[in-house]
């Protein structure tokens, strides 16, 4: 039994990982986007605009780390057959 558990391990991690990076990027663009809010509001409308792109980049990456990455490797996870002993 150990065995399978151990056998798990990767997968589990590979996921853990992916899902923790697409949570952290889609948290740091929203941060990063209401960072722009707040800069356009004091008048720097320049930073604010730059600021702003960053975080659509930094959302976007997020999402697709979630589609691209994260969907595929919980699927295959869900779906492969136990193994047998």
């Amino acid at each position: 039994m150990t065995w399978a558990l151990l056998e798990l391990l990767p997968a589990v991690l590979e996921l853990s990982l992916f899902g923790v990076a697409s949570v952290g990027l889609s948290l740091l663009g929203a941060y990063i986007e209401r960072f722009a809010v707040s800069t356009a509001q004091h008048g720097d409308l320049l930073l604010a605009l730059w600021m702003a792109v960053m975080g659509a980049v930094a959302l976007y990456f997020g999402y697709l780390v979630a589609v691209d990455k994260f969907l595929p490797t919980l699927t295959e996870f869900v779906e492969s057959p136990p193994a047998n002993e």
